[in-house]
């Protein structure tokens, strides 16, 4: 097998005991959306990719027919995103979001494959600040932003393109999940 090929079915098994977790987290942002709250994601590079496939799959849909749900990738406002980084630092991009677009009890998930990214790690404190529930999908733990957010699963992997093709795996776990709470 392809080391890279190895590397990602040992870490899948790994993380195998976390899927119960995403499933709660699939049923609970349902729940969210479908009260009228709505999801913030971010994350940087790949991570911001997969916010934003995140958020593609709740506006339109996974795997079935369903009315859009309310779901915000942070960085894809560039002009918002580019205006905040000039004005405020990049630390701020999406923090300010966060405090603009936030309301009590809506969901942001935070991504990154370190658990240290500066900008990040402010959108969850503004998002705690806020009210909102936050979840993170993090590399291998210890983390400051699983430690800072409410509910985090760290993949425990320290090669950076198996931690995102495992995000990826969970993303599209959370969707199915919801989208079985959501019919």
């Amino acid at each position: 097998m392809h080391p890279h090929l190895s590397r990602l079915a040992a870490t899948l098994s790994a993380i195998d005991a976390d899927s119960r977790k995403i499933r709660l987290w699939g049923r609970r942002l349902a729940k969210v959306l479908a009260g009228g709250g709505r999801l913030l994601a971010c994350g940087n590079g790949g991570s911001a990719a997969e916010a934003q496939h995140l958020t593609a799959e709740l506006v339109g849909r996974f795997r079935t027919d369903r009315r859009p749900y309310a779901a915000i990738a942070l960085h894809a406002d560039t002009s918002a995103a580019t205006a905040i980084a000039n004005d405020y630092g990049a630390e701020e991009v999406y923090a300010r979001q966060v405090r603009a677009h936030g309301r009590p009890g809506d969901v942001l998930l935070c991504l990154s494959t370190s658990g240290a990214s500066k900008n990040v790690l402010e959108a969850a404190d503004a998002g705690r600040v806020v009210g909102l529930v936050t979840w993170a999908l993090t590399g291998p733990a210890p983390n400051p932003l699983a430690d800072l957010c409410q509910e985090a699963i760290a993949v425990p992997s320290g090669d950076t393109a198996t931690v995102q093709e495992v995000h990826l795996a969970l993303i599209h776990m959370i969707c199915d999940a919801f989208e079985e709470s959501a019919a």
